[in-house]
């Protein structure tokens, strides 16, 4: 644990929940709130309503990924502006330009860091999913 005088002493860990984004499909929060930062869990583009994923491409499936992440940050009292870095995940690279368009027209300035893998296979057959660190 880290001294008193650092500034970071964690003296609560908190799940954050939302009926506002997709439930938990497995043993995992949507976020956890420890100390300053909030960890929100990997979101793909799961509508929160029906459960499943939206229709319409890398696209329609980025912005609801964006739009459940936007739910869970603010009912942590946070938003995308507190978004400090951000690690997203795609089944395709050919769809990195199309993904990262809507990527921009979400994220604010100055842009979190981020980082960008490419990966196998994603939850329900998602083509993107993302994560991110907030500051509260």
């Amino acid at each position: 644990m880290p001294d008193e005088g650092d500034g970071f002493t964690v003296r609560t860990i908190e799940a954050i929940a939302t009926s506002a984004a997709p439930e938990a499909i497995g043993p995992y929060s949507q976020a956890i709130h420890a100390g300053p930062l909030l960890f929100v869990s990997g979101q793909i583009g799961l509508d929160p309503a029906t459960g499943i994923l939206v229709s319409g491409g890398i696209a329609a499936e980025t912005h609801q990924a964006f739009s459940n992440l936007d739910a869970i940050l603010r009912a942590a009292g946070a938003s995308l502006s507190s978004v400090v870095k951000a690690t997203v995940y795609l089944a395709d690279m050919a769809e990195f330009a199309d993904m990262n368009a809507v990527y921009a027209s979400h994220m604010p300035s100055p842009a979190p860091a981020r980082s960008t893998v490419a990966v196998a296979k994603l939850p329900r057959n998602a083509r993107v999913e993302i994560d991110v660190i907030a500051v509260i």
